[in-house]
């Protein structure tokens, strides 16, 4: 499975700081799974699951390229609708305080996808890393 292999990659290949920031935008957006029950975490849950499919796609005819951020592109949307409807901070202070959360650490990514993609389209298009299994199925 292609998205097994982004998550390796990610989780095992990564330098430090890079694998950090990874495991905390994976960790802020699996929130979604506690707050499934609120429109909030069902919207995120539905951006990362499209966003996989689309990073899969992508690293199954290009590999680990630059380019792989633009599966986050269905966070805009996201985003824009939870920073004009946020939940009440005294009523339910854990749900705000993941969406605030959600909002900053998904933008933040979302600067770096933009980065990625400029340099992808400025030329840098060979794959950071490339998934070889050890017994070289």
């Amino acid at each position: 499975m292609k998205s097994l292999e982004i998550l390796w990659i990610v989780l095992f290949r990564f330098r430090m700081l890079p694998r950090v920031w990874a495991i905390l935008l994976i960790l802020v957006n699996a929130g979604s799974l506690i707050f499934i029950d609120t429109h909030y975490g069902q919207l995120n849950l539905a951006a990362v699951l499209a966003a996989i499919m689309v990073m899969a796609l992508i690293y199954a005819r290009l590999g680990f390229v630059r380019l792989l951020g633009v599966g986050h592109v269905f966070w805009i949307p996201m985003l824009i609708w939870f920073a004009t409807d946020l939940p009440d901070r005294t009523e339910q202070p854990w749900l705000y305080a993941w969406v605030v959360s959600l909002i900053v650490c998904n933008c933040i990514s979302l600067v770096i996808d933009t980065i990625d993609a400029a340099r992808f389209i400025g030329g840098d298009r060979r794959p950071h890393y490339t998934w070889k299994p050890a017994n070289g199925a």
